[in-house]
């Protein structure tokens, strides 16, 4: 009959605890958490996008779909004018095709705010300052 050492028993449950320590038995938080700090789109579209329209107020931000809301912006030397945007970035790849704005604009006549069309020079500027900002990202990155 064979009787194991107790010596050969202390370092058998030595090595099994030491190896729990090593991610063997990783707890289910540490996943989550690094799927939420995980950006799911290009990250200098996503920063451009963030600076480019830092100084409208935010109602949604999703670093993982790509996409951000802003609440309605009024411009102080327009009170009469606000604008809603939402910028969609739909791809990984840093690519002029990867971004789109939409907006909405709205006009306050009598008091009450009525919708107006936005100028597609409106969305197709704000994508231009988008990609150059991210294009500017990417440069200094690579050089600095």
């Amino acid at each position: 009959m064979f009787r194991p050492s107790r010596f050969a028993v202390a370092l058998c449950a030595a090595l099994a605890l030491s190896a729990c320590g090593k991610g063997g038995g990783r707890p289910q938080g540490d996943l989550a958490a690094s799927k939420v700090t995980t950006i799911g789109v290009n990250s200098y579209l996503w920063r451009a996008t963030l600076d480019t329209l830092s100084f409208m107020p935010l109602l949604q931000t999703d670093s993982n779909g790509g996409v951000v809301v802003t609440d309605w912006y009024v411009n102080p030397q327009l009170p009469s004018e606000r604008m809603k945007v939402t910028v969609s970035i739909l791809d990984q790849d840093l690519r002029a095709d990867a971004v789109r704005v939409a907006a909405l604009r709205e006009v306050n006549r009598g008091g009450q705010w009525v919708s107006a069309p936005v100028e597609a020079a409106t969305t197709q500027k704000l994508e231009d300052i988008i990609l150059t900002r991210a294009r500017d990202l990417r440069r200094g990155a690579i050089t600095g």
